[in-house]
């Protein structure tokens, strides 16, 4: 198996798979019926062995919690990171009103999370019939979040306590930015070729694959820092001199959650926005015009 066909299948499995369609029993809404929810992936292959993955270690990236890929499978030779965008009808969608997440968006958030789970195991099982090792640490008994951890994947009361608050063990942002997939931006969602509107997953595999090569030297170097995903922000939680809080973020995706239960979402600093679908590429004239919107 090699980083082609990988690519290949995970096309096809993308056009194909009945999970990447609302299905009329679950959706919001007459229009959204049928609605895909997804792009085909991108992707990003790294050496597990990278020595830059000790460095998300450090307090003030993710932290001692961090797993190091061979912590999650110790025959770990390559992490496969991938980055499915959001479908031009989910991201337009969720334009529309800046206060309040779309149906589209809803439905993308939560049951695309579900497309993103099965696509996961889908790999997961091609490497192993392929005779290769996998592990999808987001699905893994031994990961947890910091927020809300489901309790059967607590294992390790201390070390969580311990942990800064909105963190998990394994960051798929921060994976993604170590495998070449893109850099960070002021809500601190990552900037990829296929814009920021959309969802990270990842894979860890004993299958040995040539890296990609980072076009970057700096966490933020794509971000414009134009401020239009602040200005966006229903909860005024973000900004161009301190970047996101997490705290009023989390505190009104609580109030959508009671709304929408069991959906929640936001998404509106990755619309409307510079990096929605692609790398923004900066010109002064460009940058005057975002900062004298509103």
């Amino acid at each position: 198996m090699n980083k082609d066909e990988i690519i290949r299948v995970s096309a096809d499995f993308t056009n194909s798979s009945p999970r990447n369609r609302i299905d009329s029993n679950i959706a919001l809404s007459d229009d959204v019926i049928g609605l895909k929810m997804y792009e085909e992936p991108i992707f990003g292959f790294g050496p597990a062995n990278d020595e830059a993955y000790l460095v998300l270690k450090e307090a003030n990236i993710v932290g001692e919690h961090f797993r190091l890929p061979g912590a999650w499978l110790s025959n770990a030779k390559s992490v496969i990171s991938f980055f499915f965008p959001f479908t031009k009808q989910v991201r337009q969608s969720n334009a529309l009103d800046m206060q309040v997440p779309s149906n589209e968006w809803l439905h993308a958030r939560i049951e695309g999370q579900k497309f993103l789970n099965s696509y996961s195991r889908f790999l997961q099982t091609a490497l192993i019939q392929a005779g290769y090792e996998a592990i999808v640490p987001s699905l893994d008994k031994r990961f947890w979040a910091k927020i809300s951890p489901p309790i059967d994947k607590i294992h390790n009361y201390e070390e969580i306590n311990n942990a800064p608050l909105f963190t998990s063990n394994w960051s798929e942002r921060h994976v993604a930015f170590l495998c070449g997939l893109g850099t960070f931006g002021l809500s601190k969602g990552l900037i990829t070729s296929k814009g920021m509107a959309g969802r990270f997953g990842s894979v860890i595999t004993s299958l040995e694959l040539s890296p990609d090569e980072r076009h970057y030297s700096e966490p933020f170097e794509y971000c414009m820092k134009c401020g239009k995903c602040a200005r966006n922000c229903p909860a005024d939680a973000i900004s161009i001199e301190r970047g996101k809080d997490h705290d009023m973020c989390s505190a009104f995706l609580d109030d959508v959650m009671e709304k929408y239960h069991p959906r929640y979402g936001c998404g509106k600093c990755q619309v409307k926005v510079p990096c929605e679908h692609g790398i923004p590429k900066p010109r002064h004239s460009e940058i005057c015009s975002y900062n004298r919107e509103n």
